[in-house]
C-alpha cells in the first residue's frame, strides 16, 4: 500500500517503515518515528543537516537538568523543583555544501528523497537527490544506527555523488551543544530561561578526525562527554581538518569530486554522563569507547545490530495474516519498546522512550503496567535493569512517604532520577497505586524467568517497602474491612476517591505476595527488619480488602459510590470537545460519570481471577458506555477485556487503535515521542488478548479466539529458560517449544505437555455476547469486516 492510499506519510511494508517522499507538513511525526535509541542514547530521525526540523533531539537517558515547579499557591509537601530531559550534544549533523550551496531541501529542486527504518537492520536510510539553486545535481545516501551491542556508539554512514559535472563539496560534521529548540508550549519564562542553554562548557578539544565536548548541566550538575571521530574515503586530494570551540566541534572535508565518484563518511558517536565521575574519566570513557566502535568499523557495527535483531526476532516476532497495515504496526511498536530499554541499564524507561521530549521525559507507572510485562518476555535481562533502577530510588521513595506521614516507600508518579516532579498533587501525591504496580511487575517478572536470585536480591525489597506503604495508608473500618481511603487511581478523570477498586485489588496482592516472598526468603527478609507479626499484619489486611460492589447494577463501582455519580452528557459533546480535560474544569469531570482510560477494565485485566465471567462481563458492558479514551493507555486494555469477554470485533478495532496511534498520529502528539505504553500494549492484545496468556502459581496457560479480520496469529515469548511460539488459526492452535527443557502448559484449562513436538488442539466456538456500547462519538475506528 502507498503512502498516499493509506493517507499517512508511510507506505505499508513488513519489515520496514518508508516515506518515499519528503513530508514537511509531518515532520515531526516522522522524527518520533523514526527515532533510533538503545535505551542509553536516543536519536530523533533528524534530518542529516539539521534543518528544517520540528524538535532536535539527542537524549541521554536519565540525564536531564533541574526546572522551576510553579504554584500558584503552595502546600505541605509539593515538590519544589522539576526535572526535564534535555536536548544534549548533537552528533547527527552534517552539513554540506555544494560548490558553496548549502544543502537545503527548502531551495533549489528536490528530485527524490526516501527514509527508510530497517526493522532487521536497525538503521535509518535516506536516499536524496537535489539540485542547488546554481544547477548541480548530487546524490545523497545515508545510514544512521544507534548501537544495540555497543552501549554508548551511534555511527553515521554519509555518502555524496554528483551528477552531471566536477563539483567541489564540503563536509562539515558536527557536535553541537545548546541548538536553538524551539519554545516550549507551556510558556513559563523560568522553565524557559532554566532549559535555553542547559550545557556549561567544561573542555573541548579537537583530534585530527574528529573532536570531545564536555559540558555540565547548569543546576542539576550532571557531566555530559560526547566525541566523534571520522573515516573519510574520497579523491587523493581530499582535505580533512577539526576544530572545537566550547559549544561546537566541528571535521571539515573538501574534496573534488567528479561523476562517477563518491565521497564516503563514516562518523563514529560515543556519548557518557556522569553525576560522579570526574572531568578526566568522562573524557576518557567516550574517547575509549570510540576506540573500540574504530576498531570494529562500520561493517562490524551494521553486522553486530543486524544479529543482536536476528536474536531478537526469533522469538519476538508477531506474524498477522489479514492486515498488513497491523503487521507493519506491530512490529514497529515491538522494536520501539525494545529500543526504549535494551541498554538502559539501570536506568528508568519514560513514557515517550528517548524518542522526543513529550512529558518532559519522565517515567510513570506505564512502565511497570504496560511495558515491563513485555520485556520480561521477551527481553527479559532489560526488564530486570528496569525493576534495579526502581530498588536504587528507594532512599527517595521512603524520604517521600516519611514526607507523607506513611511507612515504606511512596514511589513517584512522575520523575527521571527518583524525586517527584509532578506539580499536580491528586496525582504526584495520591496516585499511590504506582506502588502496586511496581510490585506487580516484579512478581510478573519472577512468573515469566523464574529468576529466583533476581526476587531475592532486588524483588523482596520493593515487595517489603510498597507493602508497608499500604499497611500504614489504609485502616480497618468499624466492619473490619480494611479501606483505602482519599487516593486516585489510574483514571485521570477521577480523583482523590475512597476505595477505588484497582488500587484495592492491587494494594490486595501487594500485601499477599509481600509475605509470601518474605517467608520464601526468611533471612534477606529479617535484614530488612520483617518479622511474623508484620507479615501476618499484611496478610489481615489484604484478607480483608474491602472491593466495593454496587448490588443494584451487579458491577464493581470504579470506586466507592462511583456510580451514584450523574452521568455525563455524551450525547451534548461535540467532537471538538474531548479530550475533554482541555474543555472542561476537572471539578466538573470528577464528580460525573466519565472515564478518561480504563480503570476497573485494567483491574479486569491484570487480576482476572477477582471476578467471576458474569462479572467481568457486566463491568466491560457498563464501562465501556462511559470510557472516552481521552488517553492512548486505554485502548490495548479495552483490546484485552473486549477478547476475553466474546467481543472479539471490538477487540481488534481496540487493538488496530493501539497499534496504529503513532503511525497514523492517532491522538495528534507524536511529534513529542512514541507512546511506548501503547506500543507494549500491542503486543500484550495479541500474547493476552487473542491469546488468552496468563502466567499464575500453577504455571503458563492460553485460551486463543482469534477474530474474524484475521486468518492467522502468530507470537513467540520466553518463559522460565524456554522459547515457545504460539500459532492461532481458525479451526486450531499450535504450540511450538523452540528451544529449552520441556515444559507444561494449559490449553483452554486442559493439561498439556509440549517437549520436541508441536502440539495442536482445536479452538473452542466462542459464544456471541450481548452487544456493548460506546459513549457517543467515541467508538473505535471500525476495523473489522462485520
Amino acid at each position: 500500500m502507498t503512502a498516499a492510499e493509506n493517507g499517512r506519510p508511510f507506505t505499508v511494508e513488513p519489515w520496514c517503515v518508508r516515506e518515499p517522499a519528503l513530508h514537511l507538513e509531518a515532520m515531526g511525526q516522522t522524527e518520533s518515528v523514526f527515532a533510533l535509541s538503545n535505551g542509553h542514547i536516543g536519536m530523533r530521525g533528524n534530518l542529516d543537516e539539521g534543518e528544517p526540523h520540528a524538535i532536535p533531539g539527542t537524549y541521554l537517558n536519565s540525564l536531564y537538568e533541574r526546572r522551576p515547579l510553579p504554584y500558584a499557591e503552595g502546600g505541605y509537601g509539593y515538590p519544589e523543583s522539576g526535572q526535564t530531559i534535555i536536548n544534549v550534544t548533537n552528533g547527527k549533523l552534517i552539513r554540506l555544501l555544494v560548490d558553496d550551496e548549502p544543502f537545503d531541501l527548502r531551495y533549489g529542486q528536490l528530485r527524490r528523497h526516501e527514509r527508510v527504518l530497517d526493522l532487521q537492520a536497525g538503521t535509518l536510510t535516506r536516499e536524496v537527490e537535489w539540485v542547488s539553486p546554481a544547477d548541480r545535481a548530487i546524490r545523497v545516501r545515508s545510514t544512521r544506527l544507534v548501537s544495540l551491542t555497543q552501549r554508548a556508539i551511534a555511527a553515521i554512514c554519509y555518502e555524496v555523488e554528483v551528477l552531471d559535472g566536477p563539483t567541489t563539496l564540503v563536509v562539515q560534521s558536527e557536535l553541537v551543544a545548546n541548538e536553538q529548540l524551539p519554545q516550549r508550549a507551556n510558556g513559563d519564562p523560568r522553565v524557559e530561561a532554566a532549559l535555553a542553554e542547559p550545557l556549561v562548557a567544561e573542555q573541548h578539544r579537537s583530534e585530527e578526525a574528529g573532536a570531545t565536548l564536555v559540558h555540565q548541566t547548569r543546576q542539576s550538575g550532571l557531566r555530559l562527554a560526547a566525541a566523534m571521530d571520522h573515516e573519510v574515503y574520497g579523491p587523493g586530494s581530499t582535505k580533512m581538518s577539526s576544530e572545537a570551540t566550547e559549544d561546537i566541534g566541528r571535521t571539515t572535508v573538501i574534496a573534488r569530486i567528479v561523476p562517477g565518484e563518491t565521497l564516503r563518511i563514516v562518523k563514529y558517536l560515543s556519548y557518557g554522563w556522569s553525576s560522579r565521575r570526574s572531568l578526566p574519566a568522562v573524557h576518557d570513557q567516550v574517547r575509549a569507547a570510540l576506540a573500540a566502535a574504530r576498531f570494529t568499523g562500520w561493517e562490524g557495527l551494521l553486522a553486530e545490530q543486524r544479529q543482536y535483531l536476528d536474536d531478537f526476532w526469533i522469538t519476538a516476532d508477531v506474524e498477522i495474516d489479514g492486515d498488513a497495515e497491523l503487521q507493519q504496526a506491530i512490529r514497529l511498536a515491538t522494536f520501539h519498546v525494545l529500543q526504549a530499554g535494551a541498554r538502559a541499564e539501570r536506568r528508568a524507561i519514560g513514557a515517550k522512550g528517548l524518542t522526543g521530549d513529550g512529558y518532559d521525559g519522565h517515567t510513570f507507572w506505564d512502565t511497570e503496567t504496560f511495558a515491563l510485562p513485555v520485556l520480561s518476555h521477551l527481553a527479559p535481562d532489560a526488564a530486570a535493569d528496569a525493576l534495579r533502577w526502581r530498588r536504587s530510588i528507594l532512599p527517595q521513595a521512603m524520604e517521600r512517604a516519611e514526607q507523607l506521614g506513611l511507612a515504606g516507600a511512596a514511589f513517584p508518579w512522575r520523575t527521571i532520577r527518583g524525586h517527584e516532579c509532578s506539580g499536580y498533587w491528586p496525582a504526584g501525591t495520591a496516585a499511590f497505586h504506582i506502588n502496586a504496580d511496581i510490585a506487580d511487575a516484579v512478581r510478573r517478572h519472577v512468573a515469566a524467568t523464574g529468576d529466583i536470585e533476581f526476587e531475592r536480591e532486588v524483588g523482596l525489597e520493593l515487595l517489603v517497602q510498597t507493602a508497608r506503604l499500604w499497611r500504614s495508608l489504609g485502616h480497618h473500618d468499624a466492619a473490619g474491612e480494611f479501606r483505602i481511603d482519599g487516593v486516585t487511581g489510574p483514571d485521570e478523570y477521577s480523583a482523590i476517591v475512597d476505595n477505588n477498586v484497582y488500587t484495592n485489588l492491587m494494594a490486595q496482592l501487594n500485601l499477599r505476595h509481600a509475605a509470601e516472598v518474605a517467608a520464601k526468603h526468611p533471612r534477606p527478609a529479617a535484614r530488612l527488619g520483617v518479622n511474623a507479626e508484620e507479615m501476618a499484619s499484611w496478610r489481615d489486611a489484604a484478607s480483608s480488602m474491602r472491593i466495593p460492589f454496587d448490588e443494584v447494577l451487579g458491577v464493581h463501582p470504579q470506586a466507592e459510590g462511583f456510580t451514584d455519580h450523574q452521568m455525563w452528557d455524551f450525547e451534548g459533546t461535540p467532537a471538538s470537545k474531548y479530550p475533554l480535560l482541555l474543555h472542561y474544569p476537572y471539578f466538573d469531570l470528577y464528580r460525573k460519570q466519565v472515564i478518561k482510560q480504563a480503570d476497573l477494565v485494567l483491574a479486569m485485566q491484570l487480576q482476572p481471577d477477582a471476578f467471576t465471567p458474569e462479572q467481568m462481563a457486566r463491568n466491560f458492558a457498563y464501562y465501556e458506555a462511559i470510557t472516552v479514551r481521552d488517553s492512548s493507555l486505554s485502548a490495548a486494555t479495552q483490546a484485552v477485556v473486549a477478547a476475553w469477554t466474546g467481543h472479539l470485533d471490538l477487540a481488534f478495532d481496540y487493538f488496530a487503535e493501539a497499534a496504529l496511534v503513532d503511525l497514523g498520529d492517532l491522538a495528534g502528539n507524536t511529534d513529542h515521542g512514541m507512546h511506548i505504553a501503547s506500543m507494549a500494549g500491542t503486543w500484550t492484545a495479541v500474547a493476552s488478548g487473542f491469546g488468552g496468556m496468563r502466567t499464575d502459581r500453577d504455571g503458563i496457560s492460553f485460551a486463543p479466539r482469534l477474530p474474524s479480520a484475521l486468518s492467522r496469529i502468530s507470537f513467540g515469548l520466553k518463559y522460565q529458560g524456554r522459547s515457545l511460539r504460539v500459532t492461532i488459526t481458525p479451526d486450531e492452535v499450535e504450540y511450538r517449544l523452540v528451544s529449552g527443557p520441556p515444559m507444561r502448559l494449559r490449553h483452554h484449562g486442559e493439561p498439556l505437555a509440549l517437549a520436541d513436538a508441536p502440539v495442536v488442539r482445536d479452538m473452542p466456538a466462542v459464544p456471541m455476547p450481548e452487544p456493548v456500547e460506546q459513549p457517543h462519538g467515541r467508538s473505535p475506528r471500525r476495523r473489522h469486516p462485520g
